[in-house]
């Protein structure tokens, strides 16, 4: 009787997550800028340094950048901010220019802006302490609608806005169809709310110049679910965990109970929770007398006899 030979156990894949993603996730940069970090030596691992992202790293694993001990991932974490005009968002401009950053109030800790709003631009920032979800959050699949309140000079149509709606190309870069609703016009000024699922460089300014209107004001009002509301200019307001879990999904909100666990008694109706029930209790639970009823009288109970 031939036998079987032995069959080869699968190989595993590789263990841990990439280099860069652990760094994202300890918030110290986002996945790119890690990257970068790694391609000019950096970072090392368990003393060696590394210039490849290309490497799966474990909790096993020492890291250090620059030096220091990698922290361990902190919860994540998010902000709203109320971008004023005149800042940059950046962590160092290289003009001199003031930073969100610079804004920011001292007892924040290091975070990581979700795209960007230009010098001139004001309005809703997201800010967060995760490098790995500022990239979800960044990406075009996610999906997420921008809106925004645009103030024009001159005098559109509706017409005017079409190209838009269709989606156009500016300099062989194409622009996806845009929302746009012609708000009211102001003097030699229109108000227009425009909503779009992308954030290229500059996308609304040089979207409004091709159909031969300028941007003087411009105002993010909403970033998927999270809105500006009323937050003034330069204050940040943490959008609670709950839901911040609902929206990212990055856990379960509850717990589903367990269908096998045993069910509590059911409380009889006039006691309270954990009182005992029958003659002899003590719960006090005798039905309260109505008004102008006849008192009930209590019979007396024989002394027991050894």
């Amino acid at each position: 009787m031939s036998q079987k030979p032995p069959q080869k156990a699968a190989p595993s894949g590789p263990q841990g997550d990439r280099i860069a993603k652990v760094i994202a996730r300890a918030g110290l940069a986002s996945r790119r800028e890690a990257e970068r970090m790694i391609e000019i030596g950096r970072v090392a691992v368990n003393g060696q340094v590394i210039t490849r992202a290309a490497l799966n790293v474990t909790e096993k694993d020492s890291i250090t950048v620059d030096g220091k001990p990698l922290d361990a991932p902190a919860p994540t974490r998010l902000w709203l901010y109320h971008k004023p005009t005149g800042l940059v968002t950046t962590t160092k401009d290289e003009q001199g220019r003031p930073t969100i950053f610079d804004d920011l109030p001292a007892d924040l800790p290091r975070v990581l802006s979700v795209g960007r709003l230009d010098l001139n631009s004001e309005g809703l920032l997201l800010l967060t302490n995760d490098g790995a979800i500022k990239r979800r959050l960044e990406l075009p699949s996610t999906g997420w609608l921008r809106r925004y309140r645009v103030r024009v000079n001159g005098r559109p149509t509706e017409a005017t806005f079409e190209p838009l709606r269709q989606g156009l190309s500016i300099d062989g870069e194409s622009f996806q169809p845009m929302v746009v609703t012609l708000d009211r016009q102001q003097g030699a000024n229109a108000w227009v709310t425009v909503a779009l699922r992308e954030g290229k460089n500059r996308e609304l300014r040089r979207a409004m110049e091709a159909v031969g209107l300028s941007v003087n004001r411009l105002i993010r009002i909403s970033y998927g679910p999270f809105q500006l509301g009323q937050l003034k200019p330069g204050e940040v307001q943490e959008v609670r965990g709950r839901v911040l879990r609902d929206q990212l999904g990055l856990e379960e909100v509850e717990t589903p109970p367990d269908p096998k666990a045993p069910k509590a008694p059911k409380a009889k109706a006039g006691t309270k929770p954990g009182a005992r029930s029958g003659p002899g209790s003590k719960s006090g639970s005798k039905p309260a007398s109505r008004p102008g009823a006849k008192p009930v009288p209590q019979r007396r109970r024989k002394p027991r006899r050894d």
